[in-house]
């Protein structure tokens, strides 16, 4: 008989750790004058009605995955993206101190939007050079790839061989990809509110498995 070569089906490597990247839903709209709540620095809104649906879309998405850790950030609007999951699985989150957004220094608290809107001319620059330090007082498109490759390479030594779910941020998962991939920091900026993202980490070596997962958002 003769011998038969199927095509793999792919399984993350011995002592990866898979990880789901969550965007957070979305949050409160920006407006003029009224700044948001804040954070140690960082603009830390609550979600908006949107948001809270697509909160409970991921939920049920991923209520029959089994988890190893949910990781959420300091900011509010990841714990509570993250709190229908939690609830299905009937586990508690662990905030991670690395993986929040990144630091809009003057423009943080909802200015941000409004100065993209707006076109201003430090917001064109730091999409054409990629460097987040182009707005004032900001962080470095470098200080934030550093800590966030420091947090997922924390997250991926402490669950070889496991899954976990990660509630984070746009620019977070813009970073994981252009740091796995080698391209430009804002290559995969736009991650959907409440898309999943797929990373397989072994060691150094990062594996983009999937990219703004939306099919459970149908509808909303």
């Amino acid at each position: 008989m003769t011998q038969e070569y199927r095509q793999p089906v792919y399984h993350p490597p011995k002592g990866a750790a898979d990880i789901m990247l969550i965007r957070h839903g979305e949050s409160m709209p920006a407006k003029a004058g009224v700044d948001f709540p804040m954070k140690d620095g960082h603009g830390n809104p609550v979600l908006h009605p949107q948001g809270e649906r697509q909160a409970v879309a991921v939920g049920e998405r991923l209520k029959n995955s089994t988890f190893a850790c949910i990781y959420v950030t300091k900011l509010q609007r990841t714990h509570q993206t993250a709190a229908p999951l939690l609830g299905h699985l009937g586990m508690q989150s662990v905030e991670d101190p690395d993986l929040h957004e990144v630091h809009l220094g003057d423009w943080d608290g909802g200015l941000y939007r409004i100065k993209a809107a707006q076109g201003d001319p430090a917001f064109d620059r730091m999409r054409e050079t990629g460097e987040w330090g182009e707005i004032p007082g900001a962080e470095t498109t470098a200080q934030f790839h550093g800590r966030v490759k420091r947090g997922l390479a924390r997250v991926a030594a402490a669950h070889a061989d496991e899954r976990v779910a990660v509630f984070v941020h746009g620019g977070v998962i813009a970073a994981a990809m252009s740091i796995a991939t080698g391209c430009g920091p804002f290559t995969f900026g736009g991650a959907a509110n409440g898309s999943i993202s797929r990373l397989v980490i072994t060691g150094d070596q990062m594996a983009v498995r999937g990219f703004n997962d939306i099919s459970h958002l149908e509808g909303l």
